[in-house]
């Protein structure tokens, strides 16, 4: 079997590639000077896409039309990626699995706000307040568990 050389392989690929692997490889070094998009192997790795994608999720502002949002898409299923095979819900009280899910995906309680609003959210963790049906339905949404992890 003969491999290709690198201008059959192009040619052969110019459907698929928008410009050659080296201006594509060299675009991609650039882009990950500026931000380091990497398949999440460690802990670290993880931590750093959860604010990678905070800090698109904060510049977006629910803006779906922004060219960046797909960015934020294939970070955010990245992350999910990991999470599925790698985060754990503790078997703890209701407020504790919360606790243990904002610190975990890198959130303070304000990143809840479109779910409950700092107060409830701070009155939950402090027991002062139970996380009703509603609040737990959300919460298992955005963190895309069971909403039995809640109640």
């Amino acid at each position: 079997m003969r491999l290709l050389d690198e201008d059959e392989f192009n040619l052969m690929n110019a459907d698929r590639f928008p410009g050659s692997i080296p201006d594509i490889s060299e675009t991609w070094a650039a882009l990950q000077s500026q931000l380091p998009i990497t398949p999440i192997r460690t802990e670290e790795d993880y931590e750093r896409m959860v604010r990678v994608a905070n800090s698109l999720s904060e510049h977006l502002s629910g803006d779906d039309k922004n060219p960046l949002a797909d960015l934020h898409a294939i970070v955010t299923e990245l992350i999910d990626h990991w999470k599925a095979h790698h985060v754990t819900i503790p078997n703890a009280e209701p407020r504790e699995v919360l606790r243990h899910l904002l610190i975990s995906n890198g959130l303070k309680q304000k990143d809840l706000a479109g779910i409950a609003s700092p107060t409830v959210v701070s009155d939950i963790l402090a027991g002062r307040r139970a996380i009703s049906k509603k609040v737990a339905k959300a919460l298992a949404v955005r963190f895309q568990t069971d909403v039995s992890a809640f109640l």
